[in-house]
């Protein structure tokens, strides 16, 4: 089976910066991917270079098998990109943006289909305004069903949850979610990171242009095995031999940094021992964030 997206090599150069250097990458057709970087990484660069808004220097892209260069309409015909900026067109209302969008691809007759994205971005009672009139959340909306509207294979969202509230953005999920299940690829970028945890099958990370970590959410996660004890003791004071684990201290209490579960037991055997009262405790796991920071700082390093 052909890949949804691949990437060999690409390397793009703006004079001596190196937005991409050397970026390869297949995403499997039905994945849920995540691509993650801080800013500057070159995720944005990457995702214009697969819509055909920007020109590799070298290497190359293809999207469900098709040259996004010498194949670009039907490589533009299989991806729906959701940009990161909020571009929109005010002199039309939601619906003739759409129905705009939909004769971009040669599509007539996609009321039904328009119909269920406006109704999946709880945009119905918006159908009829003018964009200029929409906030910014709705804007954003608008450009998710923009992306939609010709039904393409592969959705590329460049950080598709900033500046949304909070209901939309379980609504938005629950809808990319079912696209999902239904076939569709799908290609987060996002400073969320929890959500790429929930929603991704596999990540890679880019920092300078380059990939520095391709795998596996769950895989990424056992990468710095170990966990966390977060405990609140009276009196409020840690014991000297725990000291060295010690990763946070508030007035709250004390995060701990354990290798291994193991040591869960010898950090009560020492509490006890110093006749320490633990009011409060949770064992917990290494999340993306603090694997994504430690990938960062040990590249960097």
């Amino acid at each position: 089976m052909v890949a949804a997206i691949q990437i060999e090599q690409v390397v793009k150069r703006y004079g001596s910066l190196h937005a991409l250097a050397g970026v390869s990458l297949d995403i499997a057709q039905g994945e849920f991917f995540g691509l993650l970087g801080p800013n500057g990484a070159g995720k944005t660069t990457l995702i214009s270079i697969l819509a055909g808004l920007n020109i590799a220097t070298s290497g190359s892209a293809r999207v469900m098998g098709y040259d996004v260069v010498a194949q670009y309409r039907q490589a533009r015909r299989a991806l729906g990109v959701v940009p990161q900026e909020l571009v929109f067109d005010p002199f039309f209302t939601v619906r003739e943006a759409l129905d705009i969008q939909s004769g971009y691809f040669g599509i007539r007759d996609n009321r039904a289909w328009i119909d269920e994205v406006l109704h999946n971005l709880d945009l119905t009672d918006k159908a009829d305004t003018n964009m200029r009139q929409l906030s910014g959340g709705m804007k954003r909306r608008v450009l998710i069903a923009q992306a939609l509207v010709h039904k393409p294979p592969v959705i590329v969202l460049d950080e598709p949850s900033a500046g949304v509230d909070v209901e939309l953005r379980q609504t938005l999920w629950q809808f990319i979610r079912r696209l999902n299940q239904a076939g569709h690829t799908i290609v987060l970028t996002t400073h969320y990171l929890e959500e790429a945890e929930a929603l991704c099958g596999r990540i890679a990370m880019l920092k300078q242009g380059a990939i520095v970590a391709n795998d596996t959410t769950q895989n990424l996660l056992r990468r710095f095995s170990g966990c966390y004890v977060k405990l609140k003791l009276v009196p409020h004071e840690l014991p000297a031999a725990l000291r060295p684990l010690l990763a946070q201290e508030s007035a709250a209490g004390f995060r701990l940094a354990l290798s291994d579960y193991v040591e869960v037991e010898q950090v009560m055997s020492e509490l006890r021992m110093a006749g320490a009262k633990v009011l409060e405790m949770e064992v917990q796991q290494p999340d993306l964030e603090e694997v994504f920071v430690k990938i960062m700082n040990k590249v960097a390093a």
